[in-house]
């Protein structure tokens, strides 16, 4: 079932932002669930540097008007690390911002479309959301520039989260933006990406050895979670082939599973898609391949008592 920490009234969009370094500003949204993400940005003498924007018109515009406490300075670029709607859907209402992402993100967003949440999720005021996907994409890295804080935008070298994540580094900082490559206290969800893949991308966290990590969801946090979400990872993929070999669908597999020490992660019916995406590529499905995602959050609802998924965005 979905489960979450505190009563829905504590999820208001936050009035302030955490410096983790100088100038670099990490904007945290509690609970980091459903479609409730975090996102930053860099400050500069002529202008601010976004990673991501939020999931309803409320939130972004909460955040922007965080940003102006902050500098009076425009949001000059607006980087999106994957095409899920709680990073991007804001993005028009940063009409002074090149807007960059990996190549294959505007077709991910135009695939999945406009927001929506009943039957899947509870109802959300999403505002009059426009989508606006990034016009400026690339292959491996671009370099951004914050005065003369070099910054890279790399795409993370797999499917893993989505087909098309990247993350932003600040070398001189160690100071990493993940995406939603990195979950805190979430359950990762790699229903879109790959199993395999999600190890292959926290390796490569690994070798940047940041000090910092502004994850997708969840509070701020060091390269101790790493090995976490490895752990978790490594467990799906146990569970899958045991799943699998006792003849037992992913929701069969999901509905006999102890959780364990994942029990306490948020958002907890995301096993079972992330037991899909695990039997796909046991029966050979290259990362990043399509899967039946509507099957797929169709077992979640079924594993959530039938009930649509707890969104409080």
């Amino acid at each position: 079932m979905s489960s979450h920490r505190h009563p829905p009234g504590s999820f208001e969009p936050p009035r302030q932002a955490r410096e983790v370094s100088d100038g670099i500003y990490a904007y945290i949204q509690p609970d980091g669930s459903w479609w409730i993400n975090n996102t930053g940005f860099l400050v500069g003498r002529r202008g601010v540097i976004s990673v991501d924007a939020c999931a309803t018109q409320r939130r972004t515009q909460a955040y922007l008007d965080t940003i102006a406490t902050v500098t009076d300075q425009p949001v000059r670029t607006l980087v999106n690390t994957h095409h899920h709607g709680d990073h991007t859907f804001g993005n028009y209402l940063f009409p002074t911002a090149t807007i960059v992402g990996y190549e294959g993100i505007r077709e991910g967003i135009a695939a999945w479309g406009a927001p929506r949440d009943l039957p899947l999720w509870t109802p959300v005021d999403w505002g009059d959301i426009e989508l606006e996907p990034p016009f400026l994409t690339f292959t491996e890295t671009i370099k951004l520039y914050v005065d003369d804080l070099e910054t890279q935008v790399q795409y993370i070298g797999t499917p893993a989260h989505t087909t098309n994540d990247s993350v932003l580094w600040v070398p001189d900082r160690r100071v990493l933006f993940s995406g939603d490559v990195i979950f805190n206290g979430g359950t990762p969800f790699l229903v879109q990406g790959s199993v395999s893949g999600m190890l292959v991308a926290l390796a490569r966290i690994r070798e940047l050895n940041p000090e910092v990590i502004v994850p997708g969801h969840g509070p701020v946090t060091d390269p101790a979670i790493v090995e976490r979400l490895e752990g978790y990872v490594r467990f799906v993929q146990d569970v899958a082939a045991r799943g699998r070999a006792a003849g037992l669908t992913p929701l069969e597999t999901a509905r006999e599973v102890d959780l364990g020490e994942y029990a306490d992660l948020l958002d907890s019916e995301r096993i079972v898609g992330n037991l899909h995406r695990a039997y796909a590529e046991l029966d050979g499905l290259p990362p990043g391949g399509p899967i039946n995602l509507q099957a797929a959050i169709a077992d979640m609802i079924a594993f959530n008592g039938g009930q649509p998924l707890s969104c409080y965005a």
